[in-house]
């Protein structure tokens, strides 16, 4: 069958020792126990990495460091003659030298993910493994080395165009709870306190008719904006070193609408520097691309310019805010709230912000919706596949609802490799 599971958790390492004496599957299982032993033995071998194996006489031999949602992504890989290896390791975060041991000595193509350090050590053993495709599951790669990827001649994948309105509901999602001091009012309740209605008992912000600043104005912030807008009628300013020309239209069509029915319009405005969205607005969101402009784009100056009722929202990257200077501020500016999904030294929170009742807190699941967590499980998983069949890499990877299709074969393309013109791989004109 070609969607068969092993239903065991086995070292690759105990893997590896009985193929090499010629063993059969059924071998290889009722060898673990001993295998194992033995490895636990000898200081210079590798710690053995638990597994679980699906198609285990496929041709080509896929690593996925971490289980992902979903079946489908196996099952595309297994229907194309792949050995799909899990790695069930109860970690977290697995280090370079774990997932050395999981790649081995035959590998055709990883799945990894946002966590992990994909550098030269990772990518120059990939390659001496024979394979020439990883895949972050993840639209982002700031853990990626991709001119030591182009180096080794590794295809590198990621998930773009199935997080958009997910991340936008969670950035929607923290903007109203923080607004509304939800959080607080929550554990207020669940402690006991609450002994009856009080006028002053935790009063918010209200949204409507209020002005909402977006940094960052792409498919993600956009969406975010219109969600805002349509939603609670707030008006528009942002920030983007492009023109969201779209955005615009639709806040101008939106505002048209308003009018015709006898309400307030909304407005837009695209500000000239960061700091007019940050002086202008009650809400704001960011929504940049991080890189070395961007690196604490939110610090204390930037911070002190904005409304002491002002509320901040951070679903992009954490090392956007300075989260020193961030708790300095909430501490000295306790009607100052903000939401954070990232943070800058992740799975850690700086000393203090725990501490804050003004910040709401949640860990890193601005994806994390059913639907778009089993897509970019797919779209990486078919990222990986794609370079191993030698296919062309998709025309616009923005566009990838062709690969999240249950009713269709996806096409054959890669959905999205970020250094495909360096390795110049061929588009695909589908």
């Amino acid at each position: 069958m070609s969607f068969y599971m092993v239903a065991r958790r086995i070292s690759h390492h105990a893997w590896n020792e009985c193929m090499k004496e010629g063993g059969t599957l059924k071998r290889a299982l009722c060898s673990v126990s001993s295998i194992n032993c033995e490895t636990r033995s000898q200081a210079s071998m590798a710690k053995p990495v638990s597994i679980e194996v699906w198609n285990p006489n496929g041709k080509y031999r896929v690593i996925s460091t971490k289980p992902m949602p979903g079946t489908r992504w196996i099952r595309l890989l297994t229907d194309q003659d792949c050995r799909v290896e899990i790695c069930t390791q109860k970690k977290t975060i697995l280090s370079v030298e774990d997932i050395l041991a999981l790649i081995g000595d035959k590998c055709d193509g990883v799945i990894g993910q946002l966590t992990e350090d994909w550098g030269e050590v990772l990518f120059s053993g990939l390659s001496r493994a024979g394979g020439r495709a990883f895949s972050n599951m993840a639209v982002g790669y700031n853990n990626v080395d991709v001119n030591a990827a182009n180096k080794y001649g590794v295809a590198v994948g990621n998930t773009p165009g199935v997080l958009t309105e997910t991340t936008a509901e969670l950035a929607a999602s923290l903007s109203l709870s923080a607004s509304r001091r939800i959080v607080e009012a929550d554990e207020f309740m669940r402690a006991g306190l609450y002994d009856g209605w009080l006028p002053h008992l935790f009063v918010g912000n209200l949204l409507k008719g209020q002005t909402v600043g977006v940094i960052g104005a792409g498919r993600i912030g956009s969406a975010y904006a219109r969600m805002m807008i349509e939603g609670f009628k707030m008006n528009l300013i942002y920030y983007d070193l492009y023109q969201a020309t779209r955005l615009e239209k639709f806040v101008t069509a939106y505002g048209e609408f308003l009018k015709s029915s006898g309400e307030q319009p909304v407005t837009w405005k695209r500000a000239a520097t960061m700091e007019e969205v940050l002086r202008e607005a009650d809400l704001i969101s960011l929504h940049p691309v991080l890189d070395k402009t961007t690196y604490h784009l939110i610090n204390k100056e930037r911070l002190s310019i904005m409304k002491k009722e002002a509320i901040l929202v951070n679903c992009s990257r954490g090392p956007v805010v300075d989260e020193v200077a961030l708790v300095e501020h909430l501490k000295e500016n306790p009607m100052f709230r903000v939401g954070l999904d990232v943070f800058e030294d992740e799975p850690y929170m700086k000393p203090g912000l725990a501490d804050m009742k003004n910040a709401i807190v949640v860990p890193h699941i601005a994806s994390a919706s059913k639907w778009t967590r089993e897509g970019m499980a797919t779209l990486a998983a078919l990222n990986v596949l794609g370079k191993i069949k030698g296919y062309p890499v998709w025309s616009d990877p923005n566009r990838v609802e062709p690969f999240l299709n249950e009713n269709s074969p996806p096409p054959a393309a890669s959905p999205s490799i970020v250094n495909a013109k360096a390795l110049g791989l061929t588009a695909s004109k589908l």
